[in-house]
């Protein structure tokens, strides 16, 4: 995120000695991101972060391609996906290219006797049903039904959940994740017309600082595999940190929508950018109030991008036969647009309760077996007159 943040106790500059009340140093980390360029924060940490006492394990979790050229639309169920105890265990990645992975999860239980690392990509996730609280060593956040957990690559991080049932859609991102830079003004503070502001931004609240000696099982994803590797220290050693560089949250409930007289096209719904997708929030939202408009979205052509779209809760008027949960792919290369009869009924309503969550990718996305295991493979016909 483009502002700064402190937490915990730092010393007044940076690379100077920073001791404890022993006299030995605290050991400082530079966090951050696109080499020396990037955002960063710096770490100060009780032990050196740098102790491996073992690698064991080395394992495969790259998806199993079904369809790598394709160009069907699809309905997938997300609700089909079977829960699973193991919060990595439930990851199952449903559409994949060169530039992220969107994943859908269904973990029962916390993770209890590793920590996690993504030294791949910046993870962006959904929750769609649970409440929690994301750990990680730069401080913990409260998460609930709606929330985006942004977590920046390279992240060490534990989820606690409160009960069984939950589920997640998360978009794994190897280009870093920003908000809409046309929201934001040269100094990277959020503009009066933006659809959020700084005060919508949860950052870590709760620094967790374990000076602790032992074997800490850490799992690391690297190139499409995990990595098992036991540190002798706890990764949650952290004293304190500044900068620009670290988890937060942000709930889709905080989204202010953008209307207007005619049909606003899917960029004023944009909450998140990379430079190879965008993600946007669909969220409760007055409809146009033009006295001849037309609210359901006009037929266009995906000519650049493959649009998905995640249904989280309400009435989505653009759609027959579309539930919570459920995932709709429109390809590239041909147009899509609202099913038979919704044109018709969207006239004359002057109100939406959808709630959903875009993502439109530069590059096409190849579909996975995980993908075709809750496919509906008819959806492509649904805008066949009757």
């Amino acid at each position: 995120m483009p502002f700064y943040h402190k937490l915990g106790k730092i010393p007044h500059k940076r690379h100077i000695q920073f001791r404890k009340e022993d006299g030995s140093l605290y050991y400082e980390q530079l966090f951050g991101t696109i080499g020396f360029d990037g955002m960063s924060s710096n770490l100060y940490h009780e032990q050196r972060p740098t102790q491996v006492k073992e690698i064991r394990k080395q394992y495969s979790i790259a998806p199993k391609i079904a369809k790598k050229n394709n160009i069907q639309s699809y309905r997938f169920r997300g609700f089909q996906v079977p829960q699973e105890q193991d919060y990595l265990d439930s990851r199952k990645i449903v559409l994949t290219n060169s530039d992220c992975n969107i994943i859908l999860a269904a973990p029962k239980a916390s993770t209890k006797d590793y920590f996690y690392k993504n030294t791949d990509a910046d993870e962006v996730i959904f929750v769609h049903r649970g409440t929690g609280k994301l750990r990680t060593h730069m401080g913990n956040l409260d998460f609930k039904y709606g929330d985006y957990l942004v977590i920046p690559r390279g992240m060490i991080y534990k989820i606690d959940f409160n009960t069984e049932d939950n589920r997640l859609f998360i978009v794994e991102s190897y280009r870093p994740v920003y908000t809409p830079k046309r929201y934001r003004n040269w100094f990277g503070q959020l503009l009066e017309h933006a659809p959020f502001c700084e005060r919508d931004i949860r950052q870590p609240y709760e620094l967790e600082t374990y000076d602790e000696k032992g074997d800490f099982l850490m799992k690391i994803k690297k190139q499409d595999e995990i990595i098992e590797m036991v540190y002798a220290t706890h990764p949650f050693d952290v004293v304190g940190y500044d900068g620009f560089n670290y988890p937060y949250a942000f709930s889709i409930h905080d989204f202010e929508p953008i209307t207007g007289r005619i049909h606003q096209p899917p960029p004023v719904h944009q909450t998140f950018e990379t430079d190879a997708f965008v993600i946007c929030s669909f969220v409760p939202r007055l409809y146009d109030y033009h006295p001849q408009a037309i609210p359901a979205p006009y037929n266009h052509s995906n000519i650049d991008s493959d649009e998905v779209l995640y249904y989280v809760d309400g009435d989505f008027m653009s759609r027959n036969d579309i539930d919570a949960g459920h995932i709709s792919l429109h390809p590239a290369g041909i147009p899509h647009g609202p099913h038979p009869g919704a044109t018709e009924r969207s006239i004359g309503e002057t109100v939406t309760e959808e709630l959903a969550v875009m993502v439109d990718t530069f590059k096409p996305l190849m579909v996975t077996e995980e993908a075709m295991k809750i496919a509906d493979e008819e959806y492509y016909q649904s805008w066949l007159e009757e």
